[in-house]
């Protein structure tokens, strides 16, 4: 799937209101630098933007960018985007107090090496929120890609980020109503991983 050609699609593919699981940890994160990961329409940068945080959201869909700028001058405030391939991105070295990873499936691989980076990205003190599907949620088919392997386990996330604490780790099901893409029951992982 092209995602140009779905977020060119009228209204916002996932809404506009922000990840649940974002919104219940957001009060706990630090403040500052922020890097949003697959941001696509801007729903969690905006919602970030307006609690203060000077938001990066990178996606590579320049189309859904530009709705993502939209949405945060409809609102009042405003984020930095940048188009960007996630599996070439480099995201820095102690560059982030928070990064923000919600339903970013990427393959297998351009995962892990993603990860790999985002560790040392992160801040002394610094915090990372993950919630994704798991292969479990093909079952539901209630959103998310439709094969496994662009899905990861707690297991597998708990090698690709060595190096961070784990605060929250566990795989649930829960509602996710996000738009018209993203309905329904679900089979999800939630991390939030400090790096000290």
């Amino acid at each position: 799937m092209e995602w140009d050609e779905r977020y060119s699609e009228p209204g916002y593919a996932y809404g506009t209101e922000p990840n649940d699981y974002l919104v219940s940890v957001c009060d706990g994160l630090p403040e500052g630098e922020l890097l949003s990961l697959a941001e696509g329409e801007g729903r969690n940068a905006v919602y970030l933007a307006e609690r203060g945080y000077r938001v990066t959201a990178v996606d590579s869909s320049r189309v859904g960018l530009d709705k993502a700028s939209a949405l945060a001058k409809d609102r009042g405030t405003s984020i930095e985007t940048r188009v960007v391939d996630l599996t070439e991105f480099d995201p820095g070295i102690e560059q982030w107090d928070v990064v923000v990873s919600v339903f970013c499936h990427l393959p297998h691989q351009q995962r892990r090496e993603l990860y790999k980076k985002i560790v040392p990205s992160l801040k002394t003190g610094g915090v990372l929120v993950l919630e994704a599907y798991i292969p479990r949620q093909l079952e539901f088919a209630t959103g998310g890609p439709d094969v496994a392997e662009r899905m990861p386990t707690l297991k597998m996330l708990r090698q690709e980020l060595q190096g961070l604490d784990f605060e929250v780790a566990h795989e649930i099901e829960r509602d996710v109503m996000e738009g018209k893409y993203h309905h329904g029951r679900a089979a999800v992982v939630q991390i939030l991983a400090r790096k000290n």
